[in-house]
Order: structure tokens, then sequence, then C-alpha cells
């Protein structure tokens, strides 16, 4: 990882940034200390999409699932 100071990514943010478009991460220092880590963001539009239905009947809806939720637990989260 290359390691950069704060005052030189103000100086050229965009030659960073292609930077890092490539693939590059960045350990940002201020005063000799490491601050943050700028890297790319691993884009999964090249694998195909997961089909639908892989856990079926792993999981069954109950019949109640939208029936309102008894009133001590409502009383709960409106903190009565």
């Amino acid at each position: 990882m290359t390691q950069i100071s704060i005052d030189e990514v103000k100086q050229n943010l965009s030659a960073f940034l292609h930077r890092v478009e490539a693939g590059e991460a960045l350990v940002l220092f201020k005063a000799g200390k490491p601050l943050a880590e700028i890297k790319p963001i691993i884009s999964n539009s090249h694998k195909a999409p997961r089909p639908f239905g892989l856990c079926a009947g792993e999981f069954i809806v109950p019949d109640d699932f939208d029936n309102p939720l008894p009133e001590n637990i409502l009383a709960e989260f409106e903190g009565r």
C-alpha cells in the first residue's frame, strides 16, 4: 500500500483517485500517523446474479407473520 500525506492529496486529488481507480490502495497519513485507507470498491457486476430459491424450504413464514404485535412489545418499542 502506498503511504501519502494529506497535504499530498490536497495538491493533486484527481491523480490519487486515478490510482485508486486503477486498483491501488492508499493509506493517508496526518502528522506521521495513519488516518484512513482509500481503496477501490470491488464490483460484483462481472458475476452472474444469484438465482432465486437457493434456500427454498429452509424457512417457512408463519401464518401470523403480518398480525399486529402484542401491546406489551409495542409499548417497549415506544418506550412506554
